[in-house]
């Protein structure tokens, strides 16, 4: 199975016991969130040691271990993305399973199990990105928008649009639902990783917010901010988040 292949698989079957979990009816929304992320970060870190024993691996959810900054194969997990969503048992949660090579983004899959049916977008098959309509669309946080993003979007004359996790903010660009996604709140390597390498094969751009690369495997995993979107906006963009920064 190539490391997309595992990727999808994984990230398909997390979201699938996620929801079993979820419609157990056992837990409270409070204590629903803690056993959907326990259940599920143990599958895939089982998962990926039994068949990708050699690689590094980072999960939300393990002790970090120091070994993975000597690999060049990194798998980095978050095994539910937007707890909050998945146990008021909304559609804007994620499940995350990527693999950095070298510090970079190159294998992701994010799966969207609160989607009519699931969906898993992947790097490996990247499918048509919808044109930009005239009034572009911000996805920003339901519960606590950015300044920046808010300021940008206001520059822009852009709607805002709440959602949930960071990987159904990414995905959200993907599918057409929204055009731009920015943050600078603080997230950390396994908030953006597996939606960047998506991203990425879906001819987006992604980046940090004053334009530099998303490096990930870094001893230091906060990654607080970054950028999605069409290239074609990115430029305008960049600068009205360095005008905001300079005022």
């Amino acid at each position: 199975m190539s490391d997309a292949d595992l990727a999808a698989h994984l990230a398909e079957v997390a979201g699938r016991i996620l929801v079993d979990v979820r419609d157990s009816g056992i837990f409270s929304p409070k204590a629903l969130g803690k056993a959907g992320d326990q259940t599920a970060n143990q599958f895939l870190c089982h998962a990926l040691r039994e068949v990708r024993g050699e690689d590094g691996l980072l999960s939300e959810e393990e002790k970090d271990n120091a070994d993975r900054l000597a690999k060049s194969r990194v798998w980095i997990v978050d095994p539910v993305d937007g707890t909050r969503e998945y146990g008021e048992a909304r559609a804007d949660w994620a499940v995350h399973v990527g693999m950095a090579i070298d510090g970079e983004a190159v294998v992701g899959a994010v799966a969207l199990p609160g989607l009519d049916g699931g969906t898993v977008l992947r790097s490996d098959q990247p499918r048509e990105v919808p044109p930009a309509p005239e009034k572009l669309r911000m996805v920003v946080s339901r519960t606590r928008p950015a300044a920046e993003a808010v300021a940008v979007a206001q520059a822009l004359d852009a709607e805002l649009v709440p959602m949930g996790s960071a990987g159904a903010k990414a995905m959200a660009v993907i599918l057409g639902q929204a055009d731009i996604y920015l943050h600078s709140g603080g997230q950390y390597e396994w908030d953006s990783m597996a939606p960047a390498a998506v991203a990425l094969a879906h001819g987006l751009h992604c980046s940090r917010i004053d334009g530099s690369p998303l490096v990930y495997n870094q001893s230091d995993v906060y990654l607080p901010d970054l950028l999605i979107c069409r290239k074609e906006h990115a430029a305008s963009i960049l600068s009205l988040i360095a005008e905001q920064a300079a005022a």
